[in-house]
C-alpha cells in the first residue's frame, strides 16, 4: 500500500516499469514495428526516442530537448527530465534502465500513475530503437549520479554502471541505426526539423533544439535550429497560414478539459478556397481524423449557423448552407490528450474513442460562441465567407455533375487521349500521367499494354490553389484525369469526399521531364491530388516516376545515371581514372528524347524502374508547403527558393 501511495504522489522508480514482452520479433520483422526499413522507418527511430522526452515534458518534468545528427548519421537525443530509473526492477532482477532498453513494451507509459498520457503510436519505444541499432549508449543523470550502459543490436555489452557524479537530471540516448536492417542510413535534417517544429507548437514552452554536425557555417560551427513556442496552437495556425491572406486578424484559441479529456483548438479563416484541418492525439498526427475532428466540425457548423441565423445574414440567401460551407478558407489545429486512445482506419491514425467527440464539441461550442458575440465585425466577415462558399459549392456541384454526366453519355466515359490497358483488375493496373504528347507517344509504344495505361497531359494544368472549385472541373486536363481514374465526388456524409469505389488503377504514376517546366507540372498535379484526391495518396496509390538524367556511353557499354553523383560514379566505373573525354555523356532534357525501348527499360519496366511513393508524413507541413509554393504570397516562396535551391539566384 505504501509503495502505491508513493507512486500516486509522483514517485518514479523501477516499480513503475511494467514488462509486457521481449524483443525477439523486432529484428525479424522491423517494418511491423517502425513502418518500414527505408527513409520513413529510419526517421521513426528518432521519433520514438524524442517521444520519451516529450512524455517527460507532458508530465511536467522536462523543458529542454536537444536532437543532434552526428557526422556518421548517428543520433543523440538529450533531455533534462528525471532520468530513466536505474534501481533494480523486482520482477526482472536487473536495472530498470536495462529493462526499458531491452524489453519491448516496457516503460512508464503503461503505468497510469507515471504518465497520464503519452505519445508514440505503437508504444514500441526505445527498446525497438535499441534492437535496430548497431550501437546504442544510454547515459542517465539521476540522484546525483551518472549511470551508463552500452548495447549492440539490443544486447547489453555490460551491466549498467555508475560512471560519475552530477548535479543535473536527464537522459541521453546516442544510437547508430543498423546497416544490416536499413536500406537508407542518411538522415534528412528538413524531415527532423519539421517534426520538431510541430512538437514545439503542440507542447508550448518546451525548448527543442536540432544540431546537424554534418553541416557547418563559415565559422566552422555546426548548423543549429531552435524551436520554441509560447503561443502553442495559435502560433501553429499563424505559421500554417502565413502564406495566405487573413480574413480575421488573429486565430481563435479554444482550450478546455471536458470529461478528463484536455482539448486545445486554434482556428482562423483566410481568403483561400481550401479547408485545412490538422488533428493530433497525444502529439500523433491523426491523418485520417476521427472522433475529435467530428466533434470539432459538428460544433463549428452548429455554432456558426445558429449565430448567422440570429444575426439575419442568411435571410436573403437562396442556396442551402451545409457543413462544408463553414469550412472553406478554414485553417484549424485540434489537439487532444487521451489516456487510452483507440486507433483505427487505413493507416491506424484515426481516433475511435466516442467520448472524445462530445468533449471537443462542448468545448468548441462554448468558447466559439463567446468569440462571435464579443467580435461582431470578425463574425460578420466569417458568415459572409460562408455564404460565398455556399454559392460557389452550388456552382461546383453542377460542374461535377456535368463531368460525371458526360462520362455516362459518352458510352465508355473514358477520355479519347487515354491509351487504356487490357487488364481490368485495379490492383495490378497502372496509369501514367505523362507530360506532353511526344512523351505520351513514346510511353504508349514502350509500355506493357496488359497493365499499363497512358494519359498524356497537354501543357500545365490549372493551379488549383488559386482557383474556385467550379473552375477546376472546367479544366480539360483535370476532367480527363478524373474520368480516366473512374472516381467520383460525393458520399452521404460529405459531398466533396472522393468516392473510390470505381477506381480503375491502384498505381497512379506522374511522369514528367526532369527540367524546370517538368518540376512545375509535377507540383501542379501533386497540388491537385493533395487538395482534391488526398484519400488516394493516403491509400498509397500515387507515385512519381524517376527517369534518368544521363545516358553514358563508352564503346558498346551503355549506362544510365539518375543524378549528378550517379553520373560521376558511372564515369569512374567505366572510364580509366574517371576521364570524361573518353566517354560520351547525353543529358536528357525531356522524356520525348528517349525512344520507346529506352523509356521502358529505365522508367516503366517494374523490374528496373525507380518509383517514389507520395506519402503525407505531416499534413500540416504538406499544407504549408503547397500553399507557399502555389499560393499568392511571393515573399515566402522567394525565401524558400533561396534557402533550398542549390544553384538558384533570385534577381530583384
Amino acid at each position: 500500500m505504501e509503495e502505491n501511495k508513493q507512486n500516486k504522489q509522483g514517485d518514479y522508480s523501477a516499480s513503475n516499469i511494467q514488462v509486457l514482452e521481449g524483443l525477439e520479433a523486432v529484428r525479424k520483422r522491423p517494418a511491423m514495428y517502425i513502418g518500414d526499413i527505408g527513409v520513413k522507418g529510419l526517421h521513426h527511430m528518432v521519433w520514438e526516442v524524442v517521444d520519451n522526452s516529450i512524455d517527460e515534458a507532458l508530465a511536467g518534468h522536462c523543458d529542454t530537448i536537444t536532437v543532434e545528427i552526428n557526422e556518421d548519421n548517428s543520433i543523440t537525443v538529450t533531455d533534462n527530465g528525471r532520468g530513466i530509473p536505474t534501481d533494480i526492477h523486482k520482477k526482472e532482477n536487473r536495472s530498470a534502465l536495462e529493462v526499458v532498453m531491452t524489453v519491448l513494451h516496457a516503460g512508464g507509459k503503461f503505468d497510469k500513475d507515471t504518465y497520464k498520457v503519452s505519445g508514440g503510436l505503437h508504444g514500441v519505444g526505445v527498446s525497438c530503437v535499441n534492437a535496430l541499432s548497431s550501437m546504442l549508449k544510454a547515459t542517465v543523470h539521476r540522484g546525483g549520479k551518472v549511470w551508463e550502459q552500452e548495447y549492440s543490436r539490443g544486447v547489453p555489452k555490460a551491466p549498467v554502471k555508475e560512471v560519475g557524479t552530477t548535479d543535473i537530471t536527464g537522459t541521453k540516448v546516442h544510437f547508430l541505426p543498423d546497416d544490416q536492417i536499413f536500406t537508407v542510413l542518411k538522415y534528412n535534417s528538413e524531415t527532423i526539423a519539421s517534426r520538431l517544429r510541430e512538437l514545439s507548437f503542440l507542447n508550448a514552452s518546451i525548448k527543442i533544439k536540432m544540431i546537424d554536425h554534418r553541416e557547418v557555417d563559415d565559422d566552422g560551427k555546426s548548423l543549429e535550429e531552435s524551436f520554441y513556442s509560447e503561443g502553442g496552437l495559435a502560433e501553429f495556425v499563424a505559421y500554417l497560414d502565413n502564406t495566405r491572406e487573413k480574413l480575421i486578424p488573429e486565430p481563435i484559441y479554444i482550450e478546455g478539459d471536458k470529461g478528463e479529456v484536455p482539448v486545445q483548438v486554434a482556428l482562423s479563416y483566410n481568403t483561400s478556397y481550401s479547408e485545412n484541418v490538422v488533428s493530433y492525439v497525444n502529439n500523433i498526427n491523426t491523418i485520417e481524423g476521427g472522433t475529435h475532428v467530428s466533434g470539432f466540425r459538428r460544433a463549428l457548423t452548429r455554432t456558426l449557423k445558429n449565430y448567422a441565423d440570429k444575426s439575419g445574414q442568411l435571410d436573403k440567401v437562396k442556396v442551402e448552407i451545409v457543413g462544408d460551407d463553414f469550412r472553406e478558407g478554414l485553417t484549424a489545429v485540434i489537439s487532444v490528450k487521451v489516456a487510452e486512445p483507440q486507433f483505427e482506419g487505413q493507416t491506424k491514425t484515426k481516433l475511435g474513442n466516442s467520448d472524445v467527440m462530445g468533449a471537443v464539441d462542448t468545448c468548441v461550442s462554448e468558447i466559439l460562441l463567446e468569440y462571435l458575440e464579443e467580435h461582431p465585425k470578425e463574425a460578420r466577415q466569417i458568415v459572409s465567407k460562408v455564404v460565398l462558399a455556399a454559392q460557389a459549392r452550388h456552382a461546383a456541384r453542377k460542374a461535377r455533375e456535368m463531368v460525371q454526366r458526360k462520362n455516362v453519355l459518352s458510352g465508355t466515359g473514358l477520355p479519347g487521349k487515354l491509351a487504356d490497358c487490357s487488364d481490368k483488375d485495379p490492383a495490378i493496373c497502372e496509369l501514367y500521367l505523362v507530360e506532353g504528347d511526344s512523351a505520351g507517344g513514346s510511353a504508349k509504344q514502350g509500355r506493357d499494354r496488359k497493365f499499363q495505361a497512358i494519359l498524356p497531359l497537354r501543357g500545365k494544368i490549372l493551379n488549383v490553389e488559386k482557383a474556385q472549385e467550379h473552375k477546376i472541373y472546367d479544366n480539360e486536363e483535370i476532367k480527363n484525369m478524373i474520368t480516366a481514374l473512374g472516381v467520383s465526388f460525393g458520399t452521404e456524409e460529405d459531398e466533396k469526399a472522393l468516392n473510390m469505389t470505381k477506381l480503375r488503377y491502384h498505381k497512379v504514376i506522374i511522369m514528367t521531364d526532369a527540367d524546370i517546366d517538368g518540376s512545375h507540372i509535377r507540383t501542379l498535379i501533386l497540388t491537385f491530388f493533395f487538395r482534391y484526391m488526398r484519400a488516394l495518396i493516403e491509400r498509397g496509390y500515387l507515385y512519381i516516376a524517376l527517369p534518368p538524367l544521363y545516358l553514358i556511353k563508352k564503346g558498346k557499354t551503355e549506362r544510365y545515371a539518375w543524378s549528378e553523383d550517379d553520373r560521376v560514379r558511372v564515369i569512374n566505373e567505366i572510364a580509366p581514372n574517371g576521364k570524361e573525354d573518353s566517354v560520351s555523356v547525353q543529358r536528357y532534357k525531356g522524356l520525348g528524347e528517349m525512344n520507346p525501348d529506352q523509356l521502358w527499360t529505365t522508367t516503366m519496366d517494374p523490374a528496373h524502374r525507380s518509383l517514389k511513393q507520395v506519402t503525407i508524413e505531416s499534413a500540416a507541413e504538406a499544407d504549408h508547403l503547397f500553399s507557399m509554393l502555389m499560393g499568392d504570397e511571393v515573399a515566402p516562396r522567394r525565401e524558400f527558393i533561396e534557402k533550398n535551391a542549390k544553384y538558384a539566384k533570385v534577381d530583384v
